[in-house]
């Protein structure tokens, strides 16, 4: 095969076509820049809308939401026990502070839980709402201290703790 003179035009053809699949990478690999407010807003929206305070801010749910932002996602030490054992919502504003933006998307996407935690609803969340919510996240800060650890099914939890029953057979 003989390129010739044609061989520039060749290469910058082929540098064309790349150029979208070229800068798409170049975006993944990029780090998480600082959030811009409306994407804050955006975060605070979907923390708030999607029930994430229910379970992840002490005195959230019983208290109508009248919980002050800056004490918002430390985990709870309230149980949610049933057949699978008892389970604590996470500290996310800790959690979050030990992962990157990426890491944030990937274990979202593959997040699988324990109840009462509705994962499944996590993973269908777009990337951009994913990112709003973990650049609220960290907005928020470190704060709070580690949710108790899980609890398997025979061992008997401490007090609080909403007990679930058996599923129907």
């Amino acid at each position: 095969m003989q390129i010739g003179l044609h061989a520039p035009r060749f290469i910058f053809v082929i540098a064309v076509a790349a150029a979208p699949w070229i800068a798409q990478a170049a975006d993944k690999a990029k780090p998480a820049g600082p959030a811009n407010a409306a994407q804050l807003e955006r975060g605070r929206y979907l923390v708030k809308f999607g029930g994430c305070n229910d379970c992840h801010t002490p005195g959230y749910l019983l208290s109508a939401g009248k919980i002050p932002e800056a004490q918002w996602l430390t985990g709870d030490k309230l149980g949610w026990r049933g057949p699978w054992g008892t389970t604590y919502a996470a500290n996310l504003r800790t959690y979050m502070q030990n992962l990157t933006e990426a890491q944030w998307l990937q274990t979202a996407k593959q997040l699988r839980t324990r109840p009462p935690m509705p994962w499944f609803t996590v993973q269908e969340m777009s990337a951009a709402d994913l990112r709003a919510i973990y650049a609220f996240v960290r907005h928020l800060g470190p704060g709070g201290q580690a949710a108790p650890a899980y609890l398997p099914p025979d061992k008997e939890p401490p007090l609080p703790f909403v007990l679930f029953p058996s599923p129907p057979k």
